[in-house]
């Protein structure tokens, strides 16, 4: 396993994260109903991603319901007793609970989510806690100054973002340096080769404050698997299968043909499209650690490979003219202008 620093901060972690988010068997009323793992599998994964270096793991107070993959996690960390070992990273943002302050950022919903995922997790901190989204009804002042608080507290070490919009994110970061507080050290986003538009600005932006890209979905929701035909249904069980309406968005000739071009690499290298398709991420330079999820120990050995996997510059090319994009206005004219006047 590799270890690379989170952002710019001095804090070590695994290129591969290993996300909790099938944490536990969820109800019909969680998104993640009939896509999870029960407690003791998700126990068996966390024991095999640690035997295959991962020190990183990432979970949210809403993954199953109620904080289930937190309660999961943190009967795992009181088992094991090896909590020092590892770096856990959490979110808060979107609804838990009732009432007018049921979601949001502001300072009293914040420092109430802390101290619920603390107990959830069974720790006495939270190693890298992230909002799940920006939250344009409350100040961006106020959601910093609360984390600041947590970071002085202890209870906190790091802060990170995830879901935001780029202007958003660099008036923080300024705000949060003005203020000599605490300032977001990585960036949580959707990132893969079906999915590049984070490259229009987010990309650059983190490059040039030191941020850590964390990507979420690396493989398009399981659509970078191997396991989906052109033409065919979503194979029963699968993730895309119980969710019909995404499978129907990556379903489209630019995806088809981003999922040739990773299959064609992975025959070359004998290795699996979704072994692929993680060292594509890993070798893009903003990139800290790449968050994979898994439902089996199977899933886990699979995508732990994908750090022994090094792309040809010719490999890497064709992938990339593969997963093009539309950059869209001003970034198409930007770059069709620059080099020529």
């Amino acid at each position: 396993m590799e270890y690379r620093n989170l952002g710019t901060s001095g804090l070590r972690v695994s290129s591969l994260c290993l996300g909790a988010m099938t944490f536990g068997e969820a109800d019909e009323k969680s998104f993640m109903h009939k896509v999870g793992a029960d407690e003791a599998t998700s126990h068996a994964i966390l024991d095999r991603a640690i035997e295959h270096g991962v020190n990183f793991i990432d979970t949210a107070d809403v993954y199953g319901q109620d904080g289930l993959s937190e309660r999961v996690l943190g009967s795992y960390l009181t088992a094991r007793g090896n909590r020092d070992q590892l770096v856990v990273a959490t979110k808060f943002r979107f609804t838990m609970g009732q009432g007018p302050n049921k979601s949001g950022a502001s300072r009293y919903r914040i420092i109430k989510c802390c101290e619920d995922s603390l107990r959830r997790l069974r720790t006495d901190r939270i190693d890298l806690y992230q909002i799940h989204m920006q939250d344009l009804a409350t100040p961006e002042e106020e959601t910093l100054r609360a984390l600041d608080d947590l970071v002085r507290a202890g209870k906190i070490l790091y802060a990170g973002c995830s879901n935001y919009a780029a202007y958003r994110l660099v008036d923080s970061l300024w705000k949060a340096r003005a203020a000599h507080g605490t300032a977001f050290v990585t960036l949580q986003a959707q990132y893969s080769l079906v999915v590049r538009d984070l490259e229009r600005e987010h990309v650059p932006l983190c490059r040039a404050h030191g941020l850590g890209i964390l990507p979420w979905s690396p493989l398009a929701g399981g659509f970078l698997t191997g396991k989906y035909q052109r033409g065919a249904k979503a194979p029963e069980g699968s993730r895309l299968a119980q969710w019909k309406d995404r499978y129907a968005r990556f379903d489209n000739e630019r995806n088809w043909a981003i999922l040739d071009a990773v299959s064609a690499v992975a025959g070359e290298l004998g290795v699996t499209v979704a072994e692929v398709a993680l060292a594509w991420l890993l070798a893009q330079p903003t990139v800290s650690s790449v968050i994979f999820g898994a439902r089996t120990v199977e899933q886990v050995d699979e995508n732990a490979k994908a750090v022994e996997v090094k792309l040809s510059a010719d490999q890497a090319r064709r992938l990339d003219e593969a997963s093009a994009f539309d950059l869209g206005y001003p970034y198409q004219f930007l770059k069709q202008i620059q080099d020529r006047w």
